[in-house]
């Protein structure tokens, strides 16, 4: 089996600049418009293309049949226009002939509803059908491409997603399970069947938990065990079916990176484990209209964190408007390159687009595109396009490679965030990203350097670690944060943490299970409030709300540093600090509010000796990049406002963007949705 390869970490491929293009689709068109397509082009500094995303249909016409002409004719045109390749595999879309004549491939919904043919991801993953022919395909392109030196990324498949309950799936849990637990006797343990007689004799009596078994909404569940066990079931049979293709590409090609396109938080995919199979990650970046600076900057992060910090691909966004929001609003003119140097500022060692020609049939003619319907260049949308594009083939090589700083992380788990909304209680309120999000923010608008961590990487890299709604504590992961903490580490975490074993069984003797000693606490019950309803308390001579969840705790050696202020519970804690070997461990009851959330960030960064990047107005992002000789550091300024803004310089820099020298103590005027990248020796 082959495993990711070791690739330099120098550059994502050989890259002599910033990736700038994206997916290309010139089988929609006659070949007279791929030679205007050139001519664009290079009008707009495209250098990269993403093709043969949706191709299957055209490559393959029959069971038997590989027609790869029209894709060859294509291939030597864009290599002969210079461009580079990143080369899909196809698979995201099964023809229609497939499932005609192996109506097995396709899914069963969560309602139990069989599919037809139709839409996009609509493959079974434990098909055997489909995971031959997927894999040959990818297999057959390699073979025949092997030896065109401008591909350089394959990407499988695109935008795994989805969820199958037929009875492929059926049989593969069933078998996914024994090789998990080995007997049936253990999986009634992990699973507590014991509860309502739901004991099982035969691995056979086993079904996929849907509406029709153990569901009575799609994230409620009548059973937390088996529910979250199919959880990583699925992810775990998609993956298969994207290392399948993987180990199809690498058997020709073992030197090209091979990727598959993510998107971001997107809950049924445990992303932190397949980032082990890609040899570098990318993701497509499509906010909506109400998502903050913040929530996409910690999107970002989460894709640089899976990947273990290294510089990762943003292989799609919209250059103007998406179609499928209820109110599909066009980016502002300035904001589309803005957008994109914040994706370069978090770790993007490339921008690229979906999608370079606007389709003119079905449900994406009026997604953006580089070249609109009207085939020219005489849009604004291609002159910001070719703007930025001029901009990032002057910046050249400069950023390439450059990483983050370790100093605070986030803890994110993605089973911990199916466990929580699978949780039976406390409320249905209880979402696990907005309270990462809540503490990220806090970081954000303090322009803190921030990683985004799973419980698998190393803690010692940082000084302080936040863990929201740590619900589920996998085996060691406890004694990992305590040996952090006893290492002089601060660690901060919050009501609904510690509760629950990696099944979802609870830990007796106690909230927060595990973590009560490192806490010095007892949590005795937790008041679930209903919207709209509020306790309070006062912090540093600040009275802030307390909402959500109002946890009611003893202290078993920490300290009290705020209590609530009213209900039958006015004076317990609200917020404890407890000392542990050199560092200390925070204790948050409540959500509360923006203004608690910055001042705690502040306190605790102000004594991990932390500070911000830059000080900045307010809306203007500021991120730090380490290059890759860590002689020299890049500074992102990026100003989401509408309005100019000027940012006082702290060090001698050099403006990548404008050229300009800026000397210590001047002040550095950004225009609305303006950018600056501030090169500056370490």
């Amino acid at each position: 089996m082959y495993e990711k390869i070791c690739l330099p970490e120098k550059k994502i491929w050989n890259q002599n600049k910033i990736a700038f293009g994206g997916d290309y689709n010139p089988e929609q068109w006659d070949e007279a418009t791929w030679e205007e397509d050139m001519h664009l082009f290079r009008l707009a500094h495209i250098d990269t293309v993403t093709l043969n995303v949706f191709s299957w249909a055209m490559l393959q016409p029959d069971e038997s049949t590989y027609d790869f002409t029209k894709l060859d004719r294509i291939m030597e045109l864009v290599k002969k226009n210079g461009l580079k390749v990143v080369l899909a595999t196809s698979t995201g879309a099964h023809p229609a002939w497939m499932a005609h004549r192996y109506p097995e491939i396709l899914r069963t919904e969560f309602n139990g509803m069989k599919r037809k043919f139709g839409g996009r991801h609509n493959s079974c993953p434990n098909s055997p059908v489909y995971r031959m022919y997927s894999a040959r395909l990818a297999e057959k392109l390699a073979e025949h491409y092997k030896d065109y030196d401008n591909i350089v990324a394959w990407h499988i498949s695109n935008e795994y997603g989805g969820e199958c309950y037929c009875e492929n799936c059926e049989k593969a849990f069933r078998v996914w399970l024994k090789k998990k637990y080995h007997t049936i006797e253990e999986v009634n343990r992990v699973w507590d069947t014991a509860f309502w007689g739901h004991t099982f004799y035969d691995w056979e009596e086993i079904v996929l938990p849907n509406l029709l078994s153990e569901h009575f909404a799609y994230e409620r569940t009548m059973f937390q065990g088996i529910s979250l066990d199919y959880r990583r079931f699925n992810s775990d049979s998609i993956l298969e079916c994207y290392r399948l293709e993987y180990e199809a590409v690498k058997r020709h090609t073992p030197d090209i990176p091979v990727t598959t396109n993510l998107m971001g938080f997107y809950k049924p995919l445990d992303y932190q484990k397949w980032a082990k199979y890609m040899d570098m990650v990318s993701w497509d970046n499509y906010p909506s209209n109400q998502d903050t600076p913040a929530q996409i900057a910690l999107s970002h992060e989460l894709m640089r964190g899976i990947g273990g910090g290294k510089p990762f691909l943003l292989m799609e966004q919209t250059p103007s408007v998406t179609n499928w929001l209820p109110y599909n609003a066009l980016k502002r003119p300035g904001v589309m390159r803005l957008w994109s140097y914040q994706a370069v500022a978090h770790g993007a060692d490339s921008v690229m687009f979906f999608q370079m020609r606007r389709s003119i049939g079905a449900c994406e003619k009026y997604h953006g595109a580089i070249i609109d319907h009207v085939g020219n260049e005489n849009t604004r949308v291609f002159r910001e396009a070719a703007a930025l594009g001029a901009e990032l083939k002057a910046l050249g090589d400069e950023t390439l490679g450059a990483r983050a700083r370790k100093e605070t992380a986030i803890l994110f788990d993605w089973e911990n965030w199916w466990a929580i909304e699978y949780s039976a209680g406390p409320s249905v309120l209880l979402k696990y990203r907005d309270e990462i999000q809540n503490y990220y923010t806090a970081l954000y608008e303090q322009n803190m350097a921030t990683d985004i961590i799973g419980v698998e990487d190393d803690f010692s890299d940082y000084r302080v670690i936040i863990a929201p709604v740590l619900y589920m504590v996998k085996p060691g992961v406890d004694e990992k944060i305590k040996a952090f903490v006893q290492a002089g580490g601060i660690f901060v975490t919050t009501f609904f943490s510690g509760y629950v074993d990696d099944h979802d069984l609870v830990v007796t003797g106690g909230y927060p299970g595990k973590l009560r000693d490192l806490l010095g606490i007892w949590v005795e019950e937790s008041d679930a409030l209903p919207e709209g309803e509020t306790n309070h308390f006062t912090w540093k001579g600040a009275r802030h709300e307390a909402v959500l969840l109002c946890d009611l705790l003893h202290p078993e050696g920490a300290g009290v540093l705020a209590t609530y202020e009213e209900d039958f519970y006015a004076g317990m804690p609200v917020l404890t600090k407890n000392r542990y070997g050199a560092g200390a461990a925070y204790y948050v009851a409540v959500r509360s509010d923006a203004s608690f959330y910055e001042a705690l960030i502040r306190e605790i960064c102000e004594k991990a000796g932390i500070t911000p990047v830059a000080q900045t107005p307010g809306g203007v992002e500021a991120v730090l990049r380490v290059g890759r000789d860590e002689k020299k550091e890049f500074l992102f300024l990026l100003n989401h406002e509408k309005i100019e803004q000027s940012v006082p310089v702290e060090q001698d820099a050099t403006d990548l963007v404008t050229g300009m020298e800026w000397k210590k103590g001047s002040k550095l005027t950004l225009p609305a949705y303006g950018v600056a990248i501030l090169k500056r020796s370490v």
